[in-house]
């Protein structure tokens, strides 16, 4: 459905990102947000159902800043990896990412963002610094940005049997968000993602609906 295209960045570079758009005029636009695996198959799958949901949706390729092409698999060295580009990468780099990748799609109205696992940190922190309506699906480093007040509105997702996010870190999140909708899942971490031993239909389809109505609010 959709197509890899090339995004300018503060710096020099460009990089690639994955455009997918509906039939018909789009009611807003999506920056979709990768996990640490890159712009992947489940990823690009994701973006296609946004567009198909009614917005242009993109999916910037936050990893070529160090490599490029890089699709990893949800197996241990896929981790291994993806923890080490993270690492390297930071939050300054994909924050300009998502405010380039709703730039190039600035003339489908509206932009929110939603992202997965450490994409969904980036979801909140791009309501936190770029003021973009934001949905967080069980992003592991949230806790980390409690402290900095969101300027858009927030939902976020989480697996009540989230190995990776405690209990505890979790309502430090609500506690800092409480006009934010969120929602816990009796599930566990990627429940969203269909090509992880983790995925649990009935939560995914449940959380789909409310990012839609959710998008549907604050673009529409």
């Amino acid at each position: 459905m959709g197509e890899f295209i090339n995004i300018g960045t503060p710096g020099t570079q460009c990089i690639s990102a994955y455009l997918a758009k509906p039939t018909g005029k789009p009611k807003g636009g999506v920056v979709v947000i990768q996990e640490i695996f890159g712009v992947n198959a489940h990823i690009r799958s994701v973006t296609d159902r946004v567009a198909a949901a009614g917005y242009t949706a993109i999916a910037p390729a936050v990893f070529d800043h160090l490599e490029t092409g890089v699709e990893l698999d949800y197996d241990q060295a896929g981790m291994q990896k993806g923890f080490g580009l993270i690492g390297e990468l930071g939050f300054d780099k994909p924050l300009a990412d998502v405010a380039s990748a709703a730039e190039a799609i600035h003339s489908a109205g509206k932009i929110g963002v939603v992202g997965f696992c450490w994409g969904g940190s980036v979801a909140y922190l791009s309501a936190i610094k770029l003021g973009l309506p934001a949905v967080s699906y069980y992003g592991g480093r949230n806790v980390q940005l409690v402290e900095m007040p969101a300027k858009a509105p927030l939902l976020f997702h989480y697996g009540l049997r989230d190995a990776h996010i405690s209990a505890a870190d979790r309502e430090k999140v609500r506690a800092a968000n409480p006009t934010a909708e969120f929602h816990v899942y009796d599930a566990d971490h990627g429940f969203n993602c269909d090509a992880r031993g983790s995925y649990d239909a009935n939560a995914a389809k449940q959380a789909w609906e409310r990012t839609l109505a959710f998008f549907a609010k604050h673009l529409g």
